[in-house]
């Protein structure tokens, strides 16, 4: 059987998609899985060993240069690789008009199926033009978590149920001496305190707050950042942290080790707080300004999930579930303090 998932952004979105693949890989052990995903998160998608081919497409950067020659022939030879291939199940866990693109042009063996989301979820970018391209739309309910919705969709494929937590198959990155000597060699904590909205943000005096807590448990804490401004507000942050350290620019691989690595990662809902959460380290996630249900870390009792929608975490949650997952770990399910 060759199977092909059609979800090509963003990071988050495309890491909660990863449990497809063991899902798939236990039902059917010889099957080969491909993946069409964005080419900023090809590396991540091939940390995934039940991944055979990955076929990066380039959408954000093609838009920038349509005009050009050089662009129009790279867009032909993507869909011409695509198409090389013949699927049994082509899955779109994505639902938007160009994901269905992708998948209409995807090709199936006879009596192949090509199957999608008949609806989305509760303020998801769904568009519902994308079903024109299915032969099954699978429904699911509007408050489905991320990481279920396309797992229902892959087991309504796939002629089975959904009946066990999810198992993310990640590998950790493997990168040369030379490219981590950032890394600390003793535990260390990290926080993803950077976000695009900024209404997802924690108070940096919250940040502080925990930065201290953290002195009692001997962890030097790790600052990341993305952007020009992540950058300032790490630095900002670091001054009144005499525990944190500004790192410098990691690309994807590794931020990933980054998070892989951590004894512990408090972050705000955002992909790399997502990622730390999938390796199942120990992980907090703060929720400020979007739905906890949507993407909470539910799979193990290494994630502590606090605050909600308009309802941000408490420094004192925070600490409590440090306590926990320092002190208490594996005693029992803190999942949804």
């Amino acid at each position: 059987m060759k199977i092909l998932l059609v979800r090509v952004s963003s990071l988050g979105d495309v890491l909660h998609n990863m449990p497809i693949v063991d899902d798939l890989r236990r039902q059917f052990p010889q099957a080969r899985i491909d993946w069409v995903v964005e080419e900023a998160y090809v590396q991540l998608v091939r940390l995934n060993p039940g991944v055979a081919q990955v076929f990066p497409f380039a959408l954000r950067r093609w838009r920038k240069s349509l005009g050009q020659a050089a662009t129009r022939q790279e867009i032909k030879n993507f869909f011409r690789q695509l198409r090389q291939e013949q699927y049994d199940l082509i899955l779109d866990t994505q639902g938007l008009l160009k994901t269905g693109i992708i998948m209409g042009l995807a090709k199936t063996v006879k009596g192949g199926k090509k199957v999608g989301l008949a609806n989305g979820t509760e303020g998801s970018g769904y568009e519902g033009i994308s079903r024109i391209f299915h032969d099954i739309s699978v429904p699911v309910d509007k408050r489905t978590h991320a990481v279920l919705r396309g797992r229902l969709v892959a087991a309504a494929a796939g002629g089975y149920t959904v009946s066990t937590p999810a198992s993310f198959g990640l590998q950790p990155p493997s990168l040369p001496p030379e490219q981590c000597t950032w890394l600390p060699t003793t535990p260390y904590a990290v926080f993803f305190h950077g976000t695009a909205g900024a209404a997802k943000k924690w108070p940096r005096e919250n940040w502080q707050a925990i930065a201290s807590t953290l002195t009692e448990y001997q962890l030097p804490i790790l600052l990341p950042w993305g952007s020009p401004a992540e950058k300032a507000e790490a630095e900002a942050m670091a001054t009144v942290m005499p525990n944190a350290t500004v790192l410098p620019a990691l690309p994807m691989q590794a931020a990933t080790l980054l998070a892989q690595k951590a004894r512990l990662a408090i972050g705000v809902d955002t992909g790399l707080t997502h990622i730390a959460a999938a390796y199942e380290t120990p992980t907090i996630e703060i929720y400020c300004a979007s739905p906890r249900w949507k993407t909470e870390g539910n799979w193990s009792d290494r994630i502590i999930n606090l605050g909600d929608n308009g309802q941000p975490a408490t420094v004192e949650e925070v600490r409590g579930a440090i306590r926990v997952l320092l002190e208490s770990a594996g005693k029992q399910n803190f999942r949804h303090l």
